[in-house]
């Protein structure tokens, strides 16, 4: 049975993003860009919500073709062309889309169904509003996340939505030289 791990960047005080959904505090950095694709390769499917996977879709179909594209466009153009696209959306057609699933309405038993029909892990890439949903289903088992040292003040946050308390247990952490943390943690479910 599959497993979903949530990849994303986070300011100091929780919020994925800015109010505007602002990202330009992420920092990224090759060191970054490294444990990520390390990270990556263990898994051959991705999971998106709709504005984030167009936002992926715009830029990495075509990235490591581009004049000056760097070792990270390359490597992970040619990870995103293999892998299995699944997107939470209302609206997407997914007719028109190539390796990708569109999961629209129902969809937390849909997404139950892709974690017993998947073999490791489905990687969650940034989508704050579907990590919301998921996370309200209880359907993220784990997470990663890239802790910035900025504080925003307001934002979008990163957990929202949770109907009941979730311990989480530290796997695993790792310092890059930026003073970006990543804590990978395992959500725990409470039961009474």
């Amino acid at each position: 049975m599959g497993k979903i791990v949530l990849f994303m960047h986070v300011s100091l005080d929780g919020f994925a993003a800015g109010t505007k959904g602002e990202m330009n505090w992420i920092h990224v950095d090759q060191e970054i860009f490294d444990f990520v694709a390390e990270r990556i390769t263990e898994t051959n499917t991705a999971l998106y919500g709709r504005v984030t996977f167009q936002m992926m879709e715009s830029y990495w179909p075509t990235a490591a073709e581009q004049p000056g594209a760097s070792k990270h466009d390359r490597e992970h153009a040619a990870w995103y062309k293999s892998a299995h696209k699944v997107v939470l959306s209302n609206t997407l057609n997914q007719a028109t889309l190539t390796n990708t699933t569109v999961i629209g309405k129902d969809y937390a038993a849909a997404v139950r169904k892709l974690k017993k029909e998947t073999s490791g892990e489905i990687l969650l890439f940034g989508s704050p509003t579907t990590a919301h949903a998921l996370l309200a289903e209880n359907l993220i088992d784990e997470c990663w996340l890239f802790v910035n040292p900025i504080l925003l003040g307001e934002g979008i946050p990163v957990f929202k939505g949770i109907k009941e308390k979730q311990s989480l247990k530290l796997l695993k952490t790792h310092v890059f030289s930026s003073g970006v943390v990543c804590l990978h943690h395992e959500l725990r479910r409470e039961t009474n």
